[in-house]
C-alpha cells in the first residue's frame, strides 16, 4: 500500500481519472477527481481500478490487433499470448508504461499518474465557468481521497479560495485526523454507508464499520460547530445479494435517528453491471456479473423501508438505473431512472 505521506508531503497525489460534466456526485455541474487507493474492498466495486493505490495496466481486448508488439518491448518479460489474449503477469509487471508507448491501437493503457498540486489546480479551474453557471464545483472521490488527506486537504483549501464549491466524497475508513485536516475545506460531505451489520460488513469490504460509523458521528458533531461541511449526504449502494435487504435500510436509518445524524440527502443508489468490461481488463472476475439492474418495485420497497425508519423522509430519494423507465417524483426531486436533476 501506498501511504498518503509518500504523495502528500511532496504536494502530489496519485490521480486515477478526472471526469468532467458530472451530474451524480453533488449539486449542479461538477469535475470530479478520482484518486486512486482505497481503504476498503467492496465485492461490488463498480470501479475496481481505484482499489490500488500504484499504477496498473489494462488490456482491451476490443482495441488489441495481435500485433505482440507489446510483448516483445515488455522490460519484465510479464506480456504473453495466451489463447490470442495478452495475458499480464502482474507480479511481474511495474507499469512502466513501454508497452503502452507502443501499442498502436491503444489496447495496453497505464491507468493511474502522478500529478502535481499546482498542475491540478490549473486543469481543474478550467471548468470554473460551468460551475458558476449551474451552482457545480469540484467533487474529490475515490477509491478513497481520504488516503491522501495532505495532497487533498490543501487542494480542497486552494479550490475554496477560488471561490469553488467542494466536496468530498468518502467511504469513511480512515483515522479522525484525516477529518481534522479535510472538513475545514470541504462545503459538503459524500458519506458512504453500506452496510450496518458490522460482520456483514466484514464479509462484503474486507472491514468492519465501526471506525466509519464513529466518523460519520464525528462529522455530524463536527457541523454543529463549524462553517463546513455546509453539507452531508449519505449514499447507501444497494446491492442484490449483499446490501439489498429491508434489514439493513432499516437499520441504517434507525442508526441515524439514534445518533442523531442530521443529513440533508439520503440516497438510496441502484445497483448497476455496467463495470464488468473493467474487471475483464484488468484480469479479474466480478463476482456480480451475473446480476441485471433492479426493478422499479423493488426500489421502492427500500425507499419506503427507508422513510418509515428515519425521522427525515423527505431527505430520502432512490437514484440510478432500473428495469423500467418510469419517472419517479419524491417532493421536490424528479428523478428519472437514468439520470439525475439536483435541486
Amino acid at each position: 500500500m501506498t501511504s498518503n505521506e509518500e504523495y502528500g508531503e511532496n504536494k502530489e497525489g496519485m490521480i486515477l481519472e478526472i471526469q468532467r460534466m458530472s451530474t451524480e456526485d453533488g449539486p449542479g455541474i461538477r469535475t470530479t477527481v478520482f484518486m486512486k487507493g482505497c481503504s476498503l474492498g467492496c465485492t461490488w466495486c463498480h470501479n475496481p481500478e481505484s482499489i490500488s493505490f500504484k499504477p496498473q495496466i489494462q488490456w482491451m481486448k476490443t482495441h488489441c490487433i495481435g500485433c505482440g508488439i507489446c510483448i516483445d518491448v515488455c522490460r519484465k518479460n510479464a506480456l504473453s499470448f495466451q489463447n490470442s489474449d495478452v495475458h499480464i503477469d502482474r507480479e511481474k509487471c511495474t507499469a512502466c508504461g513501454s508497452c503502452q508507448d507502443e501499442c498502436p491501437s491503444g489496447a495496453i493503457e497505464i491507468i493511474g499518474s502522478i500529478w502535481s498540486e499546482d498542475e491540478l489546480l490549473k486543469e481543474l479551474l478550467k471548468d470554473r465557468a460551468y460551475f458558476e453557471k449551474s451552482s457545480g464545483g469540484i467533487t474529490i472521490s475515490g477509491g478513497e481521497p481520504g488516503m491522501q488527506a495532505d495532497f487533498i486537504s490543501s487542494l480542497l483549501k486552494r479550490l475554496q479560495s477560488e471561490g469553488i464549491h467542494t466536496a468530498f466524497d468518502t467511504c469513511g475508513m480512515y483515522s479522525e485526523d484525516v477529518l481534522n485536516n479535510i472538513l475545514p475545506y470541504t462545503n459538503m460531505v459524500l458519506f458512504d454507508l453500506k452496510e450496518i451489520d458490522p460482520e456483514k460488513h466484514i464479509a462484503f469490504t474486507g472491514k468492519t464499520n465501526e471506525r466509519i460509523l464513529n466518523n460519520l458521528k464525528f462529522i455530524n458533531d463536527y457541523r454543529k460547530n463549524h462553517l463546513y461541511p455546509e453539507s452531508l449526504w449519505i449514499r447507501t449502494p444497494i446491492i442484490p445479494d449483499a446490501t439489498a435487504t429491508e434489514e439493513n435500510i432499516s437499520g441504517i436509518g434507525k442508526y441515524l435517528v439514534s445518533h442523531s445524524i442530521k443529513f440533508d440527502r439520503w440516497e438510496l443508489c441502484s445497483f448497476n453491471n455496467l463495470c464488468n468490461n473493467k474487471y475483464e481488463r484488468l484480469g479479474l472476475t466480478w463476482h456480480f456479473r451475473n446480476h441485471g439492474l433492479l426493478d422499479d418495485e423493488t426500489m421502492d420497497k427500500f425507499l419506503a423501508a427507508a422513510k418509515k425508519s428515519s425521522d427525515r423522509p423527505q431527505k430520502i430519494i432512490r437514484t440510478g438505473s432500473v428495469r423500467s423507465h418510469a419517472v419517479v417524483d419524491y417532493g421536490k426531486i424528479t428523478a428519472d431512472t437514468n439520470s439525475r436533476d439536483w435541486e
